[in-house]
Formats: structure tokens, sequence, C-alpha cells
């Protein structure tokens, strides 16, 4: 996808060294930064300068190529991979593409252990390009589906951001929109801000801007009211763990949308790769629902009149506050799920027709 007109991947290899784009940087500034230790792949992880499920899971594989590259010895790449898994715990694709690279590292003797694992962490990247472009093609249907109806503006509610930032391109949520916009059918989307990071604000209506598709970002709960107004056509969302039985983990606040979703008959999908599945978790409790600083909710950065990024405070200095990054939507206020493979009903049975 684009910025300022020129074509990037969210993250790729090139002299030895992991290249990603910091978005903790933004909107305001643009920075790709060198990855060139395992320690900064994690830092990488738990800091958000990379984050969405699956480019959390392709910047562990190629974490785990900078492991050999440090040191090419299989304790120190064993212990590589525990770390890598420990630094964001709830989503899947994490521990998916650690344990898809060590299976595939395993055995392998030290000559040819490095190209094999740039091989596989590149097949990781490829194969999610893929999935979401097909996701995209398939979410695409339900986008006409609503057009041939309605032959006015479609009206797309999101969360957080599951853009072509939280992947390696296209998207997951975005997907559909992207594929949407290129084919000529007129759409706006409802930004969430998605506090306390405001992943909608500063991401997706910037890539959103930068394709030059129509949004308006607003506050989180906000959008209850425009579903009860008859201003949202449909709400497509990410997700970072989706259990066999369909139930989802995504960005908190996903839960109250799907409900308001099913409280006004708008139909509440969710967009996913195969990665994203989590076919072992029976229980939803079972989940790690990650717990991040209160400083995240406390403090707020953004551009002074001056044109200078500045953090400031803004709760009472003796209040204390939490900071859950994650909730879960039970499958039965899911319409359906977007997967590369086709939509399906979010259930075990559903799953099981697109995924042996």
């Amino acid at each position: 996808m684009r910025i300022d007109g020129k074509n990037y991947k969210t993250i790729w290899f090139e002299n030895n060294c992991v290249k990603i784009i910091d978005q903790t940087k933004l909107p305001h500034n643009f920075v790709i930064k060198d990855i060139k230790t395992v320690k900064d792949t994690i830092n990488a992880i738990k800091n958000m300068e990379v984050r969405g499920a699956p480019l959390i899971g392709a910047t562990a594989a190629y974490g785990l190529v900078l492991s050999i590259l440090e040191n090419n010895d299989n304790t120190f790449l064993k212990t590589s991979a525990k770390k890598l898994i420990e630094s964001r715990p709830t989503a899947i694709n994490l521990k998916w593409a650690i344990d898809r690279m060590m299976n595939k590292l395993s055995g392998i003797n030290s000559e040819k252990i490095l190209d094999l694992a740039i091989k596989e962490a590149n097949k990781i990247c490829m194969e999610d390009v893929n999935f979401c472009e097909r996701i995209g093609i398939n979410g695409l249907k339900l986008i006409e589906e609503i057009f041939k109806k309605k032959k006015d503006t479609i009206n797309i509610l999101t969360h957080c951001n599951a853009g072509w930032l939280a992947t390696i391109n296209w998207g997951t949520a975005t997907s559909p929109i992207y594929h949407a916009h290129k084919s000529g059918i007129p759409v706006h989307v409802w930004v969430d801000e998605t506090r306390p990071r405001n992943q909608g604000a500063n991401l997706t209506s910037f890539e959103l801007n930068e394709e030059d598709i129509p949004n308006t970002i607003i506050a989180d709960n906000t959008g209850g009211i425009l579903m009860q107004k008859g201003k949202v056509d449909i709400c497509i969302v990410g997700t970072d763990r989706t259990l066999a039985n369909g139930d989802v983990c995504n960005k908190v606040g996903t839960y109250l949308k799907a409900l308001a979703a099913n409280d006004n008959n708008v139909p509440f999908y969710v967009a996913l790769p195969s990665s994203t599945i989590d076919w072992n978790t029976k229980n939803f409790k079972d989940i790690p629902i990650e717990e991040r600083a209160s400083s995240e909710l406390s403090y707020v950065e953004g551009l002074d009149e001056n044109n200078n990024i500045k953090k400031i405070l803004i709760y009472p200095k003796k209040s204390k506050s939490m900071n859950l990054a994650f909730d879960i939507t039970p499958a039965k206020y899911i319409t359906g799920l977007i997967t590369e493979k086709g939509i399906c009903e979010a259930s075990f049975d559903g799953l099981k027709k697109l995924f042996n």
C-alpha cells in the first residue's frame, strides 16, 4: 500500500537487517527503523513499533533470523524463541510463527540454517500478503451485495487498526474496503479512535487518507448511536486470536461494538487469516489478556501549536487506571468470519468446512 504515493510493505529483510515502519511515530512522522538483534525485535514488539497479529508473527519470524546471525547456536535460538513468544501473549500469530520456524529449522546444520530461516520468514510474509488480498476479494462480495440494494455510499465501521499496517500488505478488515474502493464502489469508513493508543485515529485514518478513501474518526463510544440512526451499513473488524468455536479476541472495545450491532441488526464481520485461528484453546477464559502500562491511558501524545511532539498527563496525578488491551466477542454476536478461503459462520462447523 502507499505512503506519500510510494508503495511499501510493513517489514522486509535487507543486508542482514530487518526494516520496519516505526508505527509509534505515525501519523506525524514516517520513520523506517533498523532491527538488528533479537533484543531489538522483542522491544519493537513490546513497544508496539510493530503491532497487529500478522505483523507481530512476521516480525518474530525475522527475529529468529537475527538470532542466527547474532549467535548461530541451537541453545541461543531456543532461548530467543521463548523470549519472543513471551513478548506479547495474546496474539496467537506470534507463537504460530515461532513454532513454524522452529519446526522448519529443527535438525538443520549450522551452515544451512541461516538461508533456510530467511526463506521461511520471507514465505510467512508472502503468504500473509496473499491471504489478506484474498480476504479482500471475499469480503468485497458483502459490500457489493449491500451496494446493489442501497445504490449509495456504503458506510463501514471498523475498530482499532486491522489495516495494512497491522499485516504485511492489504490488511484484514481494510482489505475488503480497499478492494471496494478500487472497484469503484463509493465507501466511507467510520474509524473508531481506539483509546488508549489511538490506533484507529493514528493508523487506520492515516492509511485510508493515503489511499484517498473518505473516512471520519469517531470516539469509541459513538458507534452505537450511529447504528441507531442507520448510518452504519456493516461492521468489519480484525482479530488477534479466533478460537475454533468462533469466539474472537480483539482490541478492547470490539465486544461493545458487536453488542450494538446485534441490537440494531447491523451485520458484524471479523476478517482474519488462518494463521490467527487458535485450534487448541477451547475456552475463551483461557486466553491470556494482556494488561499494559496504565501510563498509556493517563498520557497522550501529539503535536503542539509549534508542530512539536509533546506528551502530556490528562488524569489526576493520584488516580489509578487499568489498561486491558483486549476483550472477547462471543461467536453468537458475529455474523460471519471472512478468511482467505471464504466466508463462514463463526462456529467450529463453519471453520471446519473451510479448513481441514
